[in-house]
């Protein structure tokens, strides 16, 4: 019985879909084992953990800014007046 060569970490990845395609790689390789290889794991859950911590902090800046432009807006929509003009908060005497 020969064991499969052991796997080496890959290098950090630097983009959300590349970390993307870590977890969804690692993930396939983990549920098509019909036997846990213990020798690997480690990596894995090694690489598994760098590329979420990475898809993570870029799903939260989007969410902020996602946010941020959203809360802009609604500031810009309260100033608004129905064609478009900037309204004022002050009430105007005739």
């Amino acid at each position: 019985m020969t064991t499969p060569p052991r796997r080496r970490k890959k290098a950090a990845p630097k983009t959300f879909e590349a970390a993307y395609h870590i977890l969804k790689d690692n993930a396939a390789i983990l549920q098509q084992q019909e036997e846990p290889n213990i020798d690997d794991l480690m990596t894995i859950v090694e690489e598994s953990i760098g590329a979420y911590k990475i898809c993570q902090t870029r799903i939260e800046a989007v969410q902020k800014a996602l946010d941020e432009a959203f809360s802009d807006e609604s500031l810009t929509a309260d100033n608004t007046d129905d064609n478009g003009s900037e309204t004022s908060d002050e009430a105007v005497s005739d």
